[in-house]
C-alpha cells in the first residue's frame, strides 16, 4: 500500500515491440537500478492487449525524478531497453497529483488507465469528495484506490487500482445511490466526452 502523498509522477508512454521482454527489463531495473534511485517510492507499469506500454513511476520530488534520470545506470538500462519501443517514447512529469481511496496497493490484481482532459481543474478539486468516496467505499469493494495526475494545460491520467479484472468488470454494473449519480453526472460536465480507457493486462508493481 502506498500512502496519500505524492508530489511527483513521471509517466512513460510507448509502443513496445514486446511485452514479455518489457516486463523483464523492468525486473531487471527493480533488481539493479532501484537500489540506487533516492526519492523513488513506487512503479505501476503494464502493457495492453494491442502493445501500449504505460508506466507511472512515483518520486518524493521532481528534483529527485531529474536526479534519477541522471545516474549512469539508468542510461545503461534505458539504451539496453529503447530498442523494445517502436516510435517514439513520451516521458512526462506530474506535480499537480491528487490520491483518491486508499490511493492503491502493490496487490492490486488488476490496474486501469483513464486518458481525458478537465477544462476547470479548481471545480473539481478534490476529484472525489469525501461523500462519493464513502459511497465507493460501500458499493466498490473491488475499487482499492489510485491517483490522478493532471497537467496545467487540463490534461490528465486517473490510474485505478481494483483487486482484479473481474472484479472490476462486476463492479461496473453495480448500481449507485441517487446522491452518488447527482454527484456524478455535476462533475461529468468539466471533463471532455472523448474519455480514453486503458487496460493493463500484463501488469508490474514495484515499492521498495
Amino acid at each position: 500500500m502506498f500512502g496519500q502523498r505524492q508530489p511527483c509522477v513521471q509517466i512513460v508512454k510507448g509502443r513496445t515491440r514486446d511485452a514479455e521482454r518489457l516486463r523483464e527489463a523492468a525486473e531487471r531495473w527493480y533488481r539493479d537500478v532501484a537500489p540506487g534511485a533516492k526519492g523513488w517510492l513506487g512503479t505501476t507499469g503494464g502493457v495492453t492487449d494491442d502493445g501500449l506500454h504505460i508506466g507511472v513511476t512515483r518520486f518524493a520530488s521532481p528534483r529527485a525524478a531529474h536526479r534519477n534520470d541522471r545516474r549512469r545506470a539508468q542510461a545503461r538500462w534505458w539504451a539496453e531497453t529503447r530498442d523494445l519501443f517502436e516510435g517514439d517514447v513520451t516521458v512526462e512529469m506530474y506535480t499537480d497529483v491528487e490520491t483518491f481511496g486508499r490511493g492503491g496497493s502493490d496487490d492490486a490484481g488488476f490496474v486501469q488507465i483513464l486518458q481525458t482532459r478537465v477544462r476547470d481543474r479548481e471545480a473539481v478539486r478534490p476529484f472525489i469528495p469525501d461523500g462519493a468516496q464513502r459511497i465507493l467505499n460501500r458499493r466498490r469493494p473491488d475499487m482499492i484506490g489510485g491517483l490522478f495526475c493532471i497537467r496545467p494545460d487540463g490534461f490528465c491520467l486517473g490510474v485505478a487500482y481494483f483487486t482484479s479484472r473481474e472484479a472490476a468488470r462486476k463492479g461496473e454494473q453495480t448500481r449507485m445511490p441517487p446522491e452518488y449519480q447527482s454527484w456524478r453526472d455535476e462533475q461529468m460536465r468539466y471533463f471532455d466526452e472523448d474519455a480514453v480507457f486503458y487496460d493493463l493486462n500484463l501488469l508490474w508493481l514495484q515499492s521498495p
